[in-house]
């Protein structure tokens, strides 16, 4: 774990749990929270891969048991299956008159061409929920992240994975998990490095952004996404929860370019520790620390020890 995140042990009211094949490149992350939590999602890139995201609209219930972040593609979806099971042995769920049903969203990334085409399924996921821990803020490629790859307006691409990236508002702490698995180049926006690039065919070294633009970059369509999940130690309203969602987007406007394309998902969930009433000045104090701790888990996936 790096040593930045240990100030971050105390919010241990999530446990996230990994299962990947490192020979098909692909993988599961799943986030599970000990009780039902608000949270609120939102999409913005063109091409997403989606579960459940309905239910955390507006006039919705609004809340989750779990996340799931996948690979497979569509087939990963199914990795949510596995978890409800797992959730559902445990009591865990809205109560029903037959059972209780654990309220479990999912995104995924498309990364069948990366390895073999294998999609992690539902014994995916109850092994990644049965494995969850407190304290698994590893990043690189593990997880959902291990067939992630980026800067694929060129020539091949680069490899990425599932980053965290920590800050702090006047309500609290923020934990973001994100796997970048984006069609455009990763640069700092601390110091404007070009961390990750598409390979110019040219060899005129031209950014990713410029050769989409001139027509010389070619996205493949519905392969490309980054998603990722905000955990918020604070108590937040539907307004709050969706504030930070949409500031999550900045991050990812601020570190990929360009984000948000017709090539890519990009969905990010924003989970909160309970109900509350939040001053917006408090609002407006977390939005920023979500910004940031989505960035720094994009640029720390570039700058491991």
């Amino acid at each position: 774990m790096p040593a930045w995140a240990k100030r971050f042990m105390s919010n241990n009211w999530f446990r996230v749990g990994h299962v990947a094949d490192e020979v098909a490149q692909t993988g599961c992350t799943v986030i599970l929270f000990d009780d039902q939590c608000p949270a609120a999602v939102d999409v913005r890139g063109g091409a997403p891969g989606t579960r459940e995201t309905t239910l955390l609209g507006a006039g919705q219930r609004g809340a989750v048991d779990a996340v799931v972040l996948s690979g497979g593609s569509a087939f990963g979806l199914g990795v949510s299956d596995g978890v409800m099971r797992f959730l559902a042995e445990q009591g865990r769920g809205v109560p029903t008159p037959a059972g209780t049903v654990p309220l479990v969203p999912a995104a995924i990334i498309y990364d069948l061409a990366v390895g073999e085409a294998r999609a992690p399924d539902a014994d995916w996921g109850r092994r990644a929920a049965e494995s969850a821990t407190a304290n698994d803020f590893r990043t690189g490629r593990l997880g959902a992240g291990v067939g992630a790859t980026v800067a694929k307006l060129g020539d091949g691409s680069t490899p990425a994975g599932i980053g965290w990236g920590f800050s702090s508002a006047t309500l609290g702490t923020v934990s973001a998990a994100v796997v970048l698995n984006a069609v455009g180049d990763v640069v700092d926006p601390g110091t404007g490095a070009r961390l990750a690039f598409a390979a110019d065919p040219t060899g005129a070294n031209q950014t990713g952004e410029h050769l989409l633009r001139t027509g010389v970059g070619r996205g493949r369509a519905s392969e490309n996404t980054t998603i990722g999940c905000i955990m918020i130690d604070a108590a937040l309203d539907r307004y709050a929860l969706t504030r930070a969602a949409i500031a999550a987007h900045d991050g990812l406007a601020r570190t990929v370019v360009p984000a948000h394309t017709p090539f890519d998902g990009d969905t990010f969930f924003v989970v909160a520790r309970s109900l509350g009433s939040p001053d917006i000045l408090d609002v407006a104090s977390l939005c920023v620390a979500v910004t940031v701790a989505v960035e720094g888990a994009i640029v720390g996936l570039f700058d491991q020890p």
